[in-house]
């Protein structure tokens, strides 16, 4: 089975599943006289969902300490164990894909290819590697070159037999020990790769064994055990805490400990994992991670951890199993009507995955199988509102609005500074979208992607970004209207609320936003459209957006409220380079064009009203303002579909029909 194959079976599932794999066929043209003795092999885990292609910002990742009260029942299994009895063993993780543009043939030649940079040779052709190139001065490039997974082609060729195959993989895992002698805390790359590095060598002392037909390592290898150790004293004493790096670090660890029968470093992993669990996920299943991508990942990692213990003779409890349920339950609710998780943080626009027995499988199949959840609206306290109109019950899956809102903790980790930041699906297709995810490199692309101007929420462009904590103040959920108030102090003097009112039948968003400032400010409520559509400015308060020839548009108006319309209160920005605006990111080497509609004020207040209406492609949209006492009611009707919305003195919004 080939490792591509290996790598689709992966996809369908992150369950426990080991595949063997073998090379098929005869020795390649570059090594037309190597030897194979044709061993089965090792066996590998199929890859997780890490973010494609992944990268890492430059420096030091941060560390994440514990909040929560450790896990309790995450203990070595008793002597009479049947799980014990069954050996330790610590299977070969894989490399995340990291190995598949790098053949055999190319690492005969010592060359490295990454992402979408072109092949380059890093060595003199004998496994002489020169660990301090970094041609494209890229951070990520020269992590992964440190990380030693693009050699996952040849140690999988070695666990074969293939004796030339093993003579390069080895000659370069030596070259990097050699060059790079412990503790190599100096070099950054080098320091963050350490967890992905210690499972490739561990996979290539199975590799040695299985080629080999040993049962124990040949003196000549010896300096892969030191290299182990030697990893493993750097993640003793380098833990990176409650996220997914402190996870894998921590599997990595216990991965040398069941490798070489050493109980301390078992102990310490285990330790570690049962004191981040409960921080990585919550007691309410979300993540800390402010990213719905990471969440996905955390749940196969949090698998894989669990299957990694209980391998190896510790009993992972019944915590990990049910956060990671709980979390499931999170990923089934952030997922939208498209089958794909709203875009919220570093994510990159991804399907959900439909893991076996949970509610994913209903969610990601758009409700082809599996049991809906029983939840319509999700509100967690880590910072997230998911919302839907439905799971598909009275209309077609694809046919419900589904939405997304943030609030909570300062950002943190993966996430953007996007709180109170809107996404929304209706009628088969994304109507608000988010900037995106655009990859790690320190350029103005990403400080615009992660920072507030890419979010569909008020801005304030003239003062410096705080990165506020965000408070749900006030919520009500009903059957066909769900409100939701939010507060934060988004720069020096500034006081900020949005009242949210997502209905269903017809289905479409009302936004109030209003802000007080010390001094003066610009106030602009963006609202990010997809990059398919096309925008246009119909009159002072309204534009259209639509995908040419498609059947549904978007009607986007805001109403004046407690504040006259002043001129350019409404814009539209797009592909704009200075400042950047108008972009969307679906994945991180893709950057497309999109509209982003403005609405502006300026002054020291603004009260703006926003109306975000899906509608069919022939519908126009009517309003009628009146009072009554202190409230002011809006009549809407959406072609022959009518209702009327009131807002209160204290600016909640509610249905009143």
């Amino acid at each position: 089975m080939s490792a591509k194959l290996a790598g689709v079976i992966a996809g369908a599932s992150v369950a426990a599943v080991v595949v063997t794999l073998a090379i098929s066929g005869g020795p390649s043209a570059a090594s037309s006289a190597r030897h194979v003795d044709r061993h089965a092999g090792i066996a590998v885990r199929p890859d997780l969902p890490e973010p494609k292609v992944a990268q890492f910002a430059a420096g030091r990742s941060p560390v994440v300490k514990p909040t929560a009260a450790p896990a309790t029942d995450i203990k070595a299994f008793t002597t009479s164990s049947t799980a014990l009895a069954a050996g330790g063993k610590y299977t070969c993780p894989g490399y995340s894909g990291i190995d598949a543009p790098n053949p055999v043939a190319n690492l005969l030649k010592d060359t490295f290819t990454w992402s979408t940079f072109a092949p380059y040779k890093v060595g003199d052709g004998n496994g002489n590697v020169n660990w301090r190139l970094n041609p494209y001065n890229n951070p990520s490039w020269y992590m992964w070159l440190h990380s030693l997974r693009w050699l996952g082609q040849g140690i999988t060729a070695a666990g074969t037999g293939d004796t030339v195959a093993m003579d390069r993989v080895t000659a370069i895992a030596k070259d990097w020990v050699t060059d790079n002698p412990y503790s190599w805390k100096a070099d950054i790359g080098a320091w963050e790769s350490t967890m992905h590095r210690t499972n490739v060598l561990i996979c290539l002392r199975q590799a040695v064994l299985s080629g080999l037909g040993q049962t124990t390592l040949p003196p000549a290898y010896a300096w892969l055990d030191q290299a182990l150790i030697d990893h493993a004293s750097f993640l003793n004493a380098n833990w990176s805490g409650a996220w997914n790096h402190g996870t894998d670090e921590s599997i990595a660890l216990f991965g040398v400990g069941c490798t070489l029968d050493r109980a301390d470093y078992k102990q310490t992993a285990q330790d570690r994992l049962a004191a981040g669990i409960t921080t990585s996920i919550d007691d309410q299943g979300a993540t800390n991670e402010q990213s719905t991508g990471y969440a996905q990942f955390n749940y196969a990692l949090w698998g894989r951890a669990a299957t990694v213990l209980q391998d190896c003779g510790v009993d992972p409890g019944t915590t990990i199993t049910d956060r990671r349920t709980k979390l499931a339950e999170w990923l089934a609710l952030a997922t939208n009507s498209l089958g794909k998780l709203h875009q919220i943080g570093d994510t990159e626009l991804i399907a959900t995955g439909q893991f076996a027995g949970t509610s994913t499988e209903y969610a990601g199949s758009l409700g082809t199988k599996g049991i809906a959840p029983q939840q319509r609206v999700g509100i967690y306290s880590a910072g997230y509102v998911f919302g839907r109109t439905g799971w598909g019950e009275t209309r077609p899956f694809s046919q419900e609005s589904t939405y997304s809102i943030r609030f909570g903790p300062s950002r943190a980790l993966h996430g953007h500074s996007d709180h109170t930041g809107i996404t929304y699906t209706a009628r088969g297709r994304d109507i608000l979208i988010t900037g995106g995810h655009a990859g790690y490199q320190n350029d103005v692309w990403r400080t615009w992607a992660k920072g507030q101007f890419s979010a569909s929420t008020m801005t304030t462009p003239l003062s410096a970004e705080k990165y506020p904590a965000t408070k749900l103040t006030r919520s009500a959920v009903s059957a066909n209207s769900d409100f939701y108030e939010f507060k934060d102090v988004p720069g020096a003097g500034i006081n900020r609320t949005r009242a949210v009112l997502v209905l269903k039948d017809p289905d479409m968003i009302i936004a109030l936003d209003r802000a007080t400032s010390t001094t003066a400010q610009q106030f602009q409520t963006l609202w990010h459209l997809p990059s398919d559509q096309k925008a246009t400015v119909y009159s002072r308060t309204t534009a259209l957006a639509m995908k040419p020839g498609d059947s549904t548009r978007t009607i986007l108006f805001q109403v004046p409220y407690k504040q006259a319309l002043p001129p350019g209160a409404i814009l539209i920005k797009q592909g704009q380079t200075s400042p950047i605006q108008g972009w969307h990111y679906p994945k991180i080497t893709t950057r497309n064009s999109a509209p982003t509609l403005m609405f502006a004020r300026s002054g020291y207040a603004a009260s703006i009203l926003s109306f975000i209406v899906p509608a069919r492609a022939t519908q126009g949209v009517t309003y009628k303002v009146r009072t009554s006492g202190t409230t002011t009611i809006i009549d809407l009707a959406l072609g022959s579909v009518r209702t009327s919305v009131g807002i209160s003195a204290g600016g909640s919004l509610y249905r009143i029909s």
